[in-house]
């Protein structure tokens, strides 16, 4: 069971019933294509009724799952990204017309699963009909240039309001996410806020701290290195990895964590689910960096890995933290900087390869998968100008491709490889090349994934949450679901790219 540090009783409810029978028989027989699909599903009669009737109905003879679910059950519907209009619209009305589309109204009282919100929030679209942490940021990035700074500041307080409710800015607002976390972006969210808002900016102030605990923190009974987010190297130093306290499968995704399982000795089963929800709290979910063997998910061992993205976000929060602390405190967090840097360095960085790594703590070895995870030394400015020009120089030469980054250089199954591209990795490589003064790169990469944006909305009237930047015209795919249309954080890079390559400061 999916476990909160204090949850009410219909949490409990919800969360009890991930463990019940009907919910493991709806999931494993496979009734929706996707399994997000039950997990969202609201229930049209009080649950302990519903499990009931579901044990007296269930041997008959001429019992029908699916008629049992449809009856007992509301199925909930994709975003709608499609508008029917006269006149073909261009990509920058769609963009501006699909803000409102994904905007969601403040949460009235509890609807299942989801985590209810007190502020208007940005969904991404397409199956994800809840607000998800990193995604937020990146279509903050639009929003704010599409003059809707107020929905930004409620995004943020909507942020604040959950993680004071459950402990953390959860994955996203439903009750299965609450056990992680997505990548820390609050200190970037914190940019979006005025100095002069004196109310929002101390909110904020207490949000980073509680951010902060949340990923430093260590279990009290642990006497190994690796405790909860945080992992304590030999040398000393401490640095992060994504992790998740749950050992059980995901709801939403229960079939296909079973499946993947089920080859597994029991003893190692929980360790392995461990791993499979610490890479979605990375937002990568799936990739061959966090995979022994590139061509196999069954060999997942995110847990085992310290990210170098992010560790630099967490330095970058802990800078945060320092600009706004005084005295003793902003030297404390300073110190923490300054010594999280170094350890990336130390840890991260390949002379060999000319690019960062992550690394992988269990046998002091880096990674050997090169993915753009690289690029967050540059964004974060940790990395030395000579290593920048490196950094650069691998980008150019072995990820750029017609649409812009891909994302790893492995070709596996895992969406978040080859051929694929991501709008969130574009953005840190172009904004960490334009740090270190290799504007010529990055325009060039803002060029060809705007344009690959462009010319498949041109045909297809819609954008995707992902491209494949290797050969624009083909079909993308990859990963446990249907590549889905809105979408959130393409629109808001889309458009900071646009005003990138329209500012005349930039040319």
């Amino acid at each position: 069971m999916t476990r909160l540090a204090s949850p009410n009783r219909h949490a409990q409810e919800v969360l009890a019933f991930f463990d019940s029978q009907l919910f493991i028989d709806v999931q494993c027989a496979g009734i929706f294509p996707d399994s997000k699909t039950f997990a969202d599903a609201t229930p049209n009669q009080p649950l302990n009724a519903i499990l009931s009737a579901y044990e007296q109905e269930r041997n008959q003879t001429d019992f029908s799952l699916v008629t049992f679910v449809n009856r007992y059950f509301s199925i909930p519907e994709v975003v709608d990204v499609r508008f029917n209009t006269n006149e073909p619209l261009t990509i920058g009305d769609y963009i501006t017309r699909m803000w409102d589309v994904l905007t969601k109204p403040a949460d009235m009282g509890s609807d299942y699963s989801l985590l209810p919100l007190p502020h208007s929030y940005i969904v991404p679209g397409g199956r994800f009909r809840e607000v998800y942490y990193w995604d937020t940021f990146f279509s903050a990035l639009g929003l704010a240039l599409s003059n809707k700074t107020d929905l930004v500041h409620d995004l943020i307080r909507n942020f604040l309001a959950i993680q004071a409710q459950v402990g953390c800015i959860p994955n996203g607002n439903r009750l299965y996410y609450a056990t992680r976390s997505q990548p820390p972006v609050l200190a970037l969210m914190s940019r979006f806020v005025d100095t002069d808002d004196a109310s929002l900016q101390a909110a904020l102030q207490a949000g980073l701290e509680h951010e902060y605990k949340f990923w430093m923190q260590r279990q009290t009974d642990s006497s190994g290195a690796a405790s909860l987010r945080s992992v304590q190297l030999d040398d000393g130093v401490t640095l992060n990895r994504y992790f998740d306290t749950s050992e059980t499968p995901r709801p939403e995704s229960y079939r296909e964590d079973c499946h993947l399982a089920a080859a597994l000795p029991e003893q190692q089963k929980g360790t392995f689910y461990q791993h499979i929800r610490a890479a979605c709290e990375s937002g990568w979910d799936f990739s061959s960096r966090w995979l022994k063997d590139p061509q196999n998910l069954s060999t997942i061992r995110t847990c085992d890995i310290i990210p170098v993205d992010l560790n630099c976000l967490l330095y970058l929060l802990e800078q945060a933290l320092a600009e706004r602390a005084t005295g003793s405190e902003a030297e404390t967090y300073r110190q923490a900087a300054n010594t999280r840097a170094t350890a990336i360095q130390h840890y991260g960085w390949s002379e060999q390869q000319g690019y960062f790594l992550d690394y992988h703590f269990p046998t002091a070895q880096q990674s050997d998968v090169l993915s753009l995870a690289g690029v967050m030394p540059l964004f974060a400015g940790i990395a030395t100008q000579e290593q920048a020009k490196r950094v650069a120089e691998v980008l150019e030469t072995q990820f750029l491709r017609e649409g812009g980054l891909v994302t790893t250089l492995q070709t596996t199954s895992q969406q978040w490889d080859s051929p694929n591209g991501w709008a969130p990795l574009q953005w840190f490589a172009v904004k960490g090349l334009m740090r270190y003064g290799f504007d010529d790169l990055a325009h060039k990469i803002m060029q060809r994934w705007n344009a690959l944006i462009a010319n498949h909305y041109s045909t297809h009237g819609v954008i995707l949450e992902k491209y494949n930047v290797e050969s624009p015209n083909s079909a993308v795919g990859g990963g446990e679901y249907e590549v889905q249309l809105g979408f959130g954080w393409s629109n808001g890079v889309y458009q900071s790219f646009e005003s990138l390559l329209n500012s005349p400061t930039k040319k």
